[in-house]
């Protein structure tokens, strides 16, 4: 409605109702005098737009109608409340993001979230051990900052592998529709782009993949649109250190540093590896949270405390139990080397594959790059022999990747990522993939003698002549027996594949087996291991090491088989992380070690690495990387074994007094003593109060309402409509066929249940997440949020027809709960919240936020004498007394004991709604004695305990309170009243 000619249009305050485009908005701070900025009420954050001031006019909410149409039941009534609660997004306490989630994080997990609630510019490291929950805690930051307006637009920066569970996980857990940007979704996505446009301005939420959008060309696009939210997993594939795939990693450096310059810019690094023993790697990563960290002294009180503001990091010891939260993690891993011995045709290959190895490395080469060439192709020969006789012989016929080398640094890059398990490289994609043996250099003969040992190789296949392979499907039948579901880790594809085949064969039908390998995209390889968990209840996964890092597995396996040693403890760390990690229902995992104690490589990588690691995790209870690049060290003690051996069969070398493994060993303790001596500084065991901080999540997550209300609201909403509900041992399906048309609508499903034929069928399960087709009852689930918004929506419309309103916004019922005429209301506030922002050194005195929050209370009087009258009298209370929290809380689960006459319900309900007054305009007051005037008295008391609240919070963290203030706006908003009346009468 436009102002008159000649009137200035009306100035609308932060908070206010307003009527446009056929709905109302709630005013929000960025608003100017002639243009609004307003978010739908009953509506997200996500719908905001703006309004010009001559298109708007003022509204007010509604009181509820005693019309004999419009009084529901009990179950209509607590449908209303339970709808506010799902549907309510904005609330005004410290943890804004806790309304709009649909996990509960652990309390543990709340500290990251408290350490970037002091931050004017997020920048933090989330370096928690593996299976702790890092990706709920830096989505729980990212949520916060959203919720809060500090963050418009957010990207996740990952490996193509890992894409999908975090689309997945933002989606499902957070409410964070983000888009995948990858090379397999880039072309339709920027189909629809305006020439101007970047897909990240169209798109404000994304995933995307490191490799792919570190390019110069598409680095360039991406930084000119960067969020103001980025999150980095597994940053320490980001950092350079030297060595192999140096180029790789320099590159992906290089476009953090750029995303990092912007200072305010948030920046979120996630990994649980953040020091792989390279001191230098570790100062690059932190550099980019704070440049001056590169170079400050850690050794020092002081230094540790600058780093222990941008760092986090935990071990299980340090949250198993956390503020008396116990946290379910399997209370033991059983950890068991099985040795092998070889059968004597591999005995023999190996034999000859030693001796040609020797004769490779001692024949003098000319050019230091051939020499090198040489070297990895004997490396892979040896590794690819220990792994399988399909490997064998895959790398006895394949060329190796050195060979086009022609820098010696060029040869170790592109040797390294077939033999070595380096984990400073990311994604894991291409690297088990087998290596090749054979160079230029090799003569006819070599070659002859090459494809004779390949031959052999492959006549070694199955179990009758593998002895590794035997051990194995001893080993996994025995894990089956027992209970265990298995993860059988290889290195490299043929491997995995041979594996597979032949533990299919000999398990028969006792247990399901797939194989995950490189050769399929990162979605195909989720999407096999979900069906094969669909289709069998006792299953064996057969992967390589593209599922070493960041996918879950523990809802569906409960051990691991490592047929591969890894040259690198914390591969092997990774492995095990898969299972043996939050969520894992068994209370043990188990951990098996294939290794051949006759073929010289498995023997030094146990001993010297393997070993060693898990003895100094005991001693001092924190698993620290080797001081040195392991793969390294394991291939001196390879050379040494092929140049100093004298004896042609010696297939094992003395390594446990070798000068260099006792250095590495010592230099290995002392880092693991340093260690677990500082590990405290950053579990920030010393921060405050954090009972306090429990106790103001545990409201949070209470005040919006909890899995049984969501599953409780959802099955009764949708049956009161029509649906035909069947309940089930995992959840409930409903068949929506009979619902209104507009119900199925706002479910999304108009298309399909126009195919009477085949009526659509809904599933809701108690799981997080539900597998694709399906919904999880949690609030934050599309249909959930869809089916509340529509049942308030609904309640409060009374043009729509009875069987579409399943809610209603006023009750009444005959209860023993009661002596008297007990009226409950559901109301909503909202407040005016002003957070102070900490000084910058470009801006030393910043000017504050302010945000519309709301809060909704149920709230309860009970009548202790007669009203005067009909009417109340102005200034007359009526004989209220207001009920305390515990008997608010009570009241709710009161159901009815006696019938009740229609008339004596319109009556008593008609009484409540007069007490309440007749609504005030904006800005004035409440009639003296109503109901409104004392709802509006207790804003000010509500707005007393919000604040305290946040001071307490940010009084745990040492955050910056100067400036905090909570103020309600104007008159709360009454959206349903209730009236409770005792089993023998109404009073």
């Amino acid at each position: 409605m436009a102002a008159p000619a000649g009137i200035a249009a009306p100035v609308y305050s932060p908070g206010s109702l307003v009527a446009a485009r056929g709905r109302e908005w709630v005013v929000l701070p960025e608003s100017t005098d002639g243009f609004i900025v307003a978010r739908p009420l009953n509506g997200d954050r996500e719908f905001t737009t703006g309004l010009f001031t001559d298109e708007v006019e003022p509204a007010s909410f509604p009181r509820p109608s005693a019309d004999p149409g419009e009084v529901g039941d009990s179950v209509a009534a607590g449908l209303l409340r339970t709808a506010m609660r799902i549907g309510f997004t904005s609330a005004a306490g410290p943890f804004r993001s806790l309304a709009a989630i649909a996990v509960e994080p652990r309390q543990y997990q709340l500290l990251p979230l408290l350490l970037a609630l002091r931050m004017d510019t997020v920048r933090l490291l989330i370096a928690d051990d593996v299976g702790i929950g890092k990706t709920i805690e830096a989505a729980l930051i990212a949520k916060e900052l959203i919720e809060q307006g500090e963050a418009d637009r957010l990207t996740v920066l990952c490996s193509p592998a890992l894409a999908e569970q975090w689309q997945a996980e933002l989606r499902d857990k957070f409410a964070i529709d983000a888009v995948l940007v990858l090379p397999s979704t880039v072309t339709r996505l920027q189909r629809d782009l305006r020439s101007d446009e970047s897909l990240f301005e169209r798109h404000p939420y994304t995933v995307v993949s490191t490799d792919f959008i570190k390019g110069d060309q598409r680095r360039a696009q991406f930084l000119r649109a960067c969020p103001d939210l980025v999150i980095v997993d597994e940053a320490h594939t980001c950092v350079p250190a030297g060595g192999a795939a140096t180029t790789l990693r320099q590159r992906r450096y290089d476009l953090l540093k750029e995303i990092a310059e912007d200072a305010d810019r948030h920046l979120i690094l996630v990994t649980a590896t953040p020091h792989s023993g390279k001191e230098e790697a570790f100062r690059d990563l932190i550099g980019l949270l704070d440049p001056a960290l590169a170079t400050v002294d850690l050794e020092t009180e002081k230094g540790r405390d600058r780093l222990a503001r941008h760092y986090v990091q935990r071990r299980r010891r340090d949250i198993r139990r956390y503020l008396d939260e116990e946290t379910r993690f399997p209370k033991d891993r059983m950890l068991l080397p099985v040795p092998y011995e070889q059968s004597e045709g591999q005995s023999e290959l190996m034999h000859k594959v030693l001796s040609y190895a020797r004769e490779t490395v001692r024949d003098p080469v000319t050019r230091e790059v051939r020499r090198q060439v040489r070297w990895w192709s004997v490396l892979a020969l040896l590794r690819s022999v220990a792994s399988s006789p399909r490997a064998a012989a895959a790398t006895l016929t394949a060329r190796s990747a050195a060979d086009a080398a022609e820098t010696v640094p060029e040869a170790d890059e592109l040797g390294a990522r077939g033999v070595l398990d380096m984990i400073e490289d990311e994604a894991l994609e291409g690297v088990d993939v087998a290596p090749g043996a054979d160079h230029e250099e090799l003569s006819a003969r070599a070659r002859a003698r090459m494809r004779a040992m390949a031959a052999e190789a492959r006549a070694l296949e199955g179990a009758e002549h593998d002895a590794k392979l035997r051990k194995l499907i001893d080993e996994v039948k025995a894990l089956l027996i027992e209970g265990y579901d298995p993860i059988v880790f290889c290195k490299y594809i043929p491997t995995a594949e041979y594996v597979a085949e032949h533990l299919g064969k000999a398990l028969g039908r006792k247990a399901g087996v797939e194989a995950v390998t490189g050769t399929l995209p990162p979605a195909e390889r989720i999407d096999r291991i979900e069906e094969l968990t669909r289709r069998s209840k006792r299953r064996v996964l057969v992967a390589t090491d593209c599922l070493s890092e960041g996918v879950n597995l523990q809802e569906h396996f409960n051990a691991v088989v490592h047929y591969d040693l890894a040259w690198n403890p914390t591969r092997h760390e990774q492995r095990e992380g898969r299972v043996d990690r939050f969520g894992q229902r068994s209370t043990k995992v188990r951990a098996i070690t294939l290794f051949g104690t006759d073929n010289g490589i498995d023997g030094v990588v146990l001993h010297v690495l393997l070993l060693k690691h898990a003895t100094i995790a005991k001693q001092t209870g924190v698993a620290v990387p080797v001081p040195e690049r392991s793969e390294t060290v394991v291939k001196a003690l390879v050379e040494g074994l092929l140049l100093h051996s004298k004896d042609p069969d010696q297939l094992a070398l003395d390594f446990e007094d070798d000068p260099a493994t006792k250095k590495l060993h010592r230099s290995w303790e002392s880092a693991a003593a340093r260690e677990s001596k500082v590990l405290t500084k950053y579990a920030h065991s010393g921060v405050k109060e954090l009972d306090e901080v429990r106790r103001e999540a545990a409201e949070a997550r209470t005040a919006v309402g909890r899995h049984t209300d969501v599953a409780r609201f959802v099955r009764e909403s949708l049956s009161a409509m029509g649906g035909a509900v069947q309940v089930g041992e995992q959840g409930f399906s409903v068949q929506t066929q009979g619902l209104p048309i507009g119900v199925r609508h706002a479910l999304g499903l108009i298309g399909a249940a126009e195919d009477e034929s085949k009526p659509p069928l809904l599933e809701f399960l108690n799981d997080v997440p539900a597998p694709t087709g399906k919904h999880a009852l949690v609030r934050t689930d599309p249909s959930v949020v869809a089916l509340a918004r529509h049942v308030v929506d609904a309640a409060l419309d009374p043009e729509l027809p009875d069987r579409e309103r399943p809610a209603r916004s006023c009750g009444a019922i005959r209860t023993t709960a009661v002596t008297s005429r007990t009226t409950m209301l559901l109301v909503r506030y909202r407040f005016h919240l002003t957070l102070p922002r900490p000084p910058r050194p470009d801006d030393p005195r910043p000017d504050p936020r302010t945000l519309v929050a709301e809060d909704a209370q149920i709230l309860a009087y009970r009548s202790v004498r007669p009203p005067t009258g009909d009417t109340p009298v102005p200034g007359d209370t009526g004989g209220r007394e207001w009920l305390t929290d515990d008997e608010v809380t009570a009241l709710l689960g009161a159901g009815p004991d006696a019938n009740v006459l229609p008339e004596l319900v319109q009556r008593a309900v008609k009484t409540s709604i007069d007490e309440l007054g007749d609504p005030p305009a904006p800005g004035e007051p409440a009639p003296p004695g109503s109901v409104q005037a004392e709802l509006d008295a207790r804003a000010a008391g509500l707005a007393d305990r919000l604040e305290a609240a946040h001071r307490r919070v940010r009084s745990s963290v040492g955050a910056i309170k100067r400036g905090l203030d909570v103020r309600p706006h104007d008159h709360a908003d009454v959206l349903g009243v209730y009236v409770y009346l005792p089993a023998g009468g109404a009073r």
